[in-house]
């Protein structure tokens, strides 16, 4: 972005000018670095490849990208290169203009005084709240490598289980949605010209039959209003899962869809378990652990578990005994090893124990679903088709044969 600048020099002679910079402050800092007094400073001018640039500011990037550029943060650092070298030298690798304004900015920001962690931590939709915690772990620990090593290793493998999980519903979903558009198109267009043909033959109809003529009837007379209905109630439906009610129902019901339930809960344990293990291994405190923790699971039945198991370790409670009153969302054996890890002090060991269980345990159970799907599909949609056909072809047959 361009920002156009009045200023003055050491010698206190006025100057002016264009300058480019991905924010205000780091516009600022740029003119602060070169000596000058900033008298005026606004946005300039510009052109559709500025325009582009601030569009992207937008847009995120990837795990995938944050993955490698921990690892590139990691091997720097153990080649013993300076925190502020390393981020002005991938700011200059990178070719993503969102991800460069990004490491542009931290860079200034350790120039001008701050932690790593307080300079990340400006850009929360780059960091999460837990991956910032981490560092500034790693910065009191003096272990920064080790630190995003692991950052590296823990956001590899937590989006490694998340798409394994999500693609397995990917697949039902497609084929479902293209069974449904061709036994609408079926219901609207084909049937119906059939059904007139069957009309005429002035044989009684038998009830399966009435029924699809029916629905296929309803379908053409008032489709419209159908379609239009079902957009309205997905757009309330949505609406409401952004209210706080709304994301507590949708999180609720989640995990209680039999089956696919058990997998994303099976996904949420293993982040829980992976996280505090990430944090108490890093010497942060089971109460802040639990904190970050709800901030990241990305379920709200599980966060007001964790802010409420918080709140009761706080007061003295053990961890195992306050996750023991959720037994619908806790399983017992995770219950029996956090209070094994408690009385043994290896909590961290532990729970790094659970989340290589339930990484194991999702893994199989999306194997097993994926291997289950495609005969299921197969056999609900050869019964629909076969039904379909079925109550239309065979009053046609018996009008062929009574003539």
């Amino acid at each position: 972005m361009d920002f156009k600048y009045e200023a003055l020099d050491q010698n206190g002679k006025a100057t002016s000018g264009t300058l480019s910079a991905a924010t205000q402050d780091a516009a600022i800092a740029a003119l602060q670095r070169k000596g000058l007094t900033i008298t005026s400073l606004g946005a300039g001018p510009q052109g559709i490849f500025s325009k582009l640039n601030a569009i992207s500011i937008f847009s995120g990037i990837s795990s995938r990208q944050l993955v490698l550029l921990s690892r590139q943060i990691a091997t720097l650092f153990e080649a013993q290169v300076s925190a502020l070298r390393i981020f002005r030298l991938l700011a200059e690798q990178q070719d993503k203009p969102y991800l460069q304004s990004v490491l542009t900015e931290v860079a200034d920001d350790l120039q001008g005084g701050n932690s790593i962690s307080k300079s990340l931590g400006k850009h929360p939709k780059v960091f999460s709240n837990f991956y910032i915690n981490m560092v500034k772990a790693g910065e009191e620990s003096g272990k920064l490598d080790q630190t995003f090593l692991f950052l590296a290793d823990y956001i590899d493998r937590s989006y490694e289980l998340t798409s394994k999980a999500r693609n397995a519903l990917i697949y039902p979903a497609f084929i479902m949605a293209t069974f449904v558009g061709v036994m609408s198109l079926m219901l609207t267009v084909v049937i119906p010209k059939i059904g007139a043909i069957i009309a005429d033959s002035g044989q009684e109809l038998p009830l399966y039959t009435r029924i699809i003529l029916g629905f296929s009837n309803f379908l053409v007379d008032y489709g419209i209003f159908l379609l239009v209905a079902i957009i309205l109630g997905a757009f309330f439906a949505w609406r409401y899962s952004q209210t706080p009610a709304g994301r507590m129902a949708f999180s609720s019901i989640a995990i209680s869809i039999p089956y696919v339930g058990n997998l994303y809960q099976k996904l949420y344990l293993t982040r829980i378990a992976d996280n505090m293990h990430a944090m108490l291994s890093s010497g942060i405190s089971a109460i802040r652990a639990l904190e970050i923790t709800a901030s990241v699971v990305g379920n709200d039945v599980y966060e007001r578990i964790l802010r409420e198991a918080m709140e009761q370790v706080k007061a003295g409670s053990s961890m195992s005994s306050t996750f023991a009153q959720y037994h619908k969302e806790i399983p017992s054996i995770m219950v029996q090893m956090l209070q094994i890890g408690e009385e043994t002090g290896e909590l961290g060991n532990i729970l790094e124990r659970l989340a290589k269980f339930y990484q194991r345990e999702v893994s199989a159970a999306v194997d097993t679903l994926v291997s289950l799907i495609e005969p299921v599909l197969i056999v609900l949609l050869a019964l629909g088709v076969g039904f379909l056909l079925a109550s239309v072809l065979l009053p046609i047959y018996n009008t062929a044969t009574n003539v």
